[in-house]
């Protein structure tokens, strides 16, 4: 790229993405990176979440993977149970996902993967953030142009070469864009909600069977009609994250910018009262007050991801249902392809940068559309009610104890993760970005 003015990218939104994309960005030597968030911090929230290989491959180069597992999970088996009796219906060996993969699959608390992305960006002076900021594209291109509105201050505008917008599912950019290009695509209401409730090790204690779950280096997955319930444990497993999916009762005439509410114990207790007796202790230690019900929404799929020098990140071009434990992960795959994309550019032209983020496109939106799909087939099976699609999905999981196989749940699928977890989408990008460009390929 040529020499002069600073390189300069501007990302709308502060979450895994805006994060992730931050410190990417920095790592591969772009020199001014903005962050505007309309949060007054971080106030890092939420319950456990999955740290899949094909994650830790791109945080691994970005030098901040060993920070964020320093209390991780490596998890070594996946057990899928019965709802009513606990019995194991089929269980999968993970510890073999280190040595094809390069990198375990880890679970731990959110806040250990925001956190340590947070403070690696802090480390680099190319990164800068602007938190009360809340922004409104203003230009496309050929420099865009964002207007920047602080809670307690006057408007003002920032240019910049690049702009991403991390700013989630409720992104604003992207309903600009849709509405620039006239089409129509809306949150898609998935029908479900979820529970998040994280147990304590002081509150298990006392509960042998609760123990034994909190010790496992597994993830465990109750599965019921219409609704499951998946658990593991995190934090040095002195917390067991609790995660669950059932028909939504709460949102359905809620407000469409509505996605959590404070939930009645009773009604969580009520959800889950055919679940077996080990499921309706654990739901029973959670505090009256402490029960918080998450809306589970998607959106339609985008025409593009792209307008002029503007590229939409994360959950504003593609979230998903938590099934596959992939959100988080696909969203640190955008970032690590805009790393390569950018710091490949020849030169600073509005045409080349449009073109790099078409090569950013390219390489991760059918990819992402696939597994968001994959997402929501995989609940479907996991919540088939009696009958003989059931018995079919349940002689999958029993066959999955004595060999390898199909998995009705994809998330444990050998051909499912060998397509997550094997595809390094940096290298990918790389050759593509060669081949766009014209350029020598290695």
């Amino acid at each position: 790229m040529n020499e002069g003015e600073s390189f300069h990218v501007a990302i709308i939104g502060a979450g895994m993405g805006g994060l992730a994309c931050a410190l990417a960005l920095a790592k591969y030597g772009i020199e001014r990176i903005d962050v505007f968030e309309a949060a007054s911090n971080f106030g890092f929230v939420g319950a456990g979440i999955q740290l899949a290989p094909n994650m830790g491959r791109i945080l691994e180069r970005l030098g901040c993977w060993e920070t964020i597992t320093k209390e991780a999970t490596e998890v070594k088996v996946a057990s899928i149970r019965q709802h009513k009796d606990n019995e194991e219906l089929g269980r999968v060996d993970f510890s073999y996902v280190r040595k094809k993969y390069g990198t375990p699959h880890m679970v731990d608390h959110r806040s250990s993967l925001a956190g340590g992305m947070y403070d690696a960006c802090k480390e680099e002076k190319a990164i800068s953030f602007h938190f009360n900021s809340s922004c409104t594209v203003k230009t496309w291109e050929p420099k865009p142009r964002i207007t920047v509105t602080p809670r307690d201050g006057e408007p003002y505008n920032v240019y910049a070469d690049v702009v991403l917008a991390a700013d989630g599912i409720k992104s604003s950019v992207r309903s600009q864009i849709l509405k620039e290009l006239n089409v129509d695509a809306e949150v898609t209401d998935s029908g479900q909600s979820a529970y998040r409730i994280m147990l304590t090790r002081e509150q298990m204690a006392s509960d042998p069977e609760m123990l034994e779950l909190l010790e496992a280096d597994q993830v465990t997955r109750w599965i019921g009609e219409r609704r499951h319930i998946i658990a593991y444990p995190i934090s040095d497993k002195n917390i067991y994250n609790i995660s669950s999916a059932q028909p939504d009762v709460h949102f359905a005439s809620a407000p469409s910018a509505t996605y959590t509410t404070r939930g009645s114990k009773s009604d969580m207790l009520d959800s889950f009262k055919d679940f077996c007796p080990l499921v309706q202790r654990m739901l029973n230690l959670v505090p009256d007050g402490e029960v918080c019900e998450w809306k589970l929404r998607i959106h339609s799929p985008l025409p593009t991801w792209v307008r002029g020098s503007v590229a939409l990140v994360g959950d504003a071009c593609h979230p998903t249902l938590p099934h596959l434990a992939q959100g988080a992960a696909q969203a640190i795959e955008d970032a690590g392809v805009l790393a390569v994309v950018l710091s490949m550019l020849p030169d600073r032209n509005p045409h080349s940068i449009n073109k790099a983020l078409r090569v950013y496109e390219i390489v991760r939106k059918e990819r992402a559309e696939t597994l968001v799909d994959l997402a929501a087939a995989s609940c479907k099976t996991l919540h088939l009610g009696e009958g003989a699609a059931k018995e079919e999905r349940d002689k999958q999981f029993a066959a999955l104890k004595v060999k390898e196989g199909p998995s009705p749940d994809k998330y444990l699928d050998a051909e499912v993760q060998k397509m997550i977890m094997g595809i390094d989408v940096m290298r990918v990008a790389h050759h593509e970005f060669r081949k766009t460009f014209a350029m020598k390929i290695d």
